[in-house]
């Protein structure tokens, strides 16, 4: 069945080619076509479109629809073109032509763009969730240890002490950047675009403002041309927001492998969490992380594919939007399995004690004895000579008592601080 059926029947190869993989995506999105045909069923009842009765089969059915869907019992046979269709066709079926009448001052672009919008929500406020989750975990795990050495390193040379409180707490700060991007998404897509139609809007007298509150967006799309235009422009917006946040995993995964290694050795993980080598019997692999940090990367392309699939069309729909469902559908889902394997994850890590006296260390401590001359008198450049000159004639010996004082620093995270800024 095919909501634009005219009796024409059409080639198998076009059909095929130009439904693609929609029954298994529009999946994701049949609770959200629902709720939006039972908004959109109670507005044609205030504009009385339809009767009383004829509300009461439409909710009737789509709330059963609705049950389907929860239980994992609703199917989209292979007859039918995508779930907008198979919900159409169950109404009709069970109600005859009232079931025909839910179609009325809508298009599928009408569908697909409100669907969307509701499941963007939905999954923009899940991840946010789950991201919160792992800040806090981040946070324990600072306060735990927040005295335990982590050696600081730019340009992977050894530089200036650090903790793991300081460096769980700096990625637990960055989620916050990235919640902040992912709260920007969120207000883009909570706009109703119902109404719109096929992009031109409805000269039947339909109540927006009704289906904005029934739907509980904040606002409208009021502008119809407007509305379509949305299609594109929040898959380009929430890739950029769902990329900001896999960027920082990314970087937090590839430290997670980087301090695994021998060669630095801060960190360990339990053996069921890691893998081994089917050859070298002492190997235990950071699998998790590098597929985290693969998966991230993967997923920071995304915004890129949205960008080319998009930036040069004209404005109103054109079939090509329908490709952007797809993967960013799968971006979601990756994402929230990401978050959730890396906060069990990092609940687990082993953290190994650093020993400040090994040679390898031993000029973490130069800045902070420079310091200290400072604070005795020296200038700031005599200082920076002395010390220097110290490390290259092989005088130089740590003084690694210094405490640091200010706010954010190795002695003084601001744990608390940091746990207000995360957006209520």
């Amino acid at each position: 069945m095919k909501l634009w059926d005219k009796g024409i029947t059409i080639d198998k190869k076009i059909e095929q080619f130009t439904v693609g993989n929609d029954r298994e995506i529009d999946m994701h999105i049949a609770t959200y076509d629902v709720q939006a045909s039972i908004a959109h069923a109670k507005m044609l009842y205030k504009i009385e479109i339809i009767n009383s009765s004829e509300l009461e089969q439409l909710v009737e059915g789509l709330e059963e629809l609705q049950d389907e869907i929860e239980n994992n019992t609703f199917v989209i046979e292979e007859s039918f073109e995508d779930v907008h269709s198979k919900i159409e066709f169950e109404l009709t079926q069970k109600y005859g032509d009232v079931g025909k009448k839910i179609h009325t001052a809508r298009s599928r672009n009408d569908q697909v763009l409100v669907a969307l919008h509701l499941y963007y929500k939905q999954n923009i406020a899940d991840v946010i969730e789950q991201t919160n989750t792992l800040f806090e975990t981040l946070l324990k795990l600072s306060e735990t240890y927040k005295e335990s050495l982590l050696p600081g390193y730019t340009h992977l040379q050894v530089a200036m002490p650090s903790s793991f409180g300081l460096w769980f707490s700096a990625y637990a700060e960055v989620l916050i950047d990235d919640v902040y991007l992912l709260e920007a998404a969120y207000k883009v897509v909570d706009q109703n675009p119902l109404g719109s139609a096929a992009g031109y809007g409805s000269s039947f007298p339909i109540d927006r403002e009704f289906t904005t509150q029934e739907l509980n967006f904040a606002t409208l799309k009021y502008n119809v041309v407007a509305a379509q235009m949305s299609r594109g422009k929040s898959e380009r917006t929430i890739a950029a927001a769902l990329g900001g946040l896999c960027n920082t995993l990314a970087r937090f995964s590839m430290d997670i492998c980087l301090y695994m290694s021998q060669n630095f050795g801060f960190i360990s993980f339990p053996d069921e969490l890691t893998t081994g080598s089917s050859i070298m019997p002492h190997k235990k692999n950071p699998d998790v992380f590098e597929l985290i940090r693969g998966k991230c990367n993967k997923i920071q392309a995304l915004q890129s594919e949205m960008i080319l699939i998009t930036n040069n069309l004209p404005s109103g729909y054109h079939r090509d939007f329908q490709l952007l469902k797809e993967n960013m559908i799968a971006a979601f889902e990756e994402v929230k399995s990401i978050l959730e394997i890396f906060d069990f994850a990092i609940k687990q890590i082993i953290v190994k004690e650093v020993n400040p006296n090994d040679d390898k260390y031993k000029f973490l401590f130069t800045v902070d004895n420079m310091n200290t001359l400072v604070e005795n008198g020296m200038t700031y450049r005599d200082a920076y000579k002395e010390i220097g000159a110290k490390v290259e004639d092989g005088s130089y010996e740590p003084d690694t008592s210094k405490k640091h004082t200010h706010v954010g620093s190795i002695h003084n995270l601001g744990l608390d601080k940091i746990r207000e800024k995360f957006p209520k």
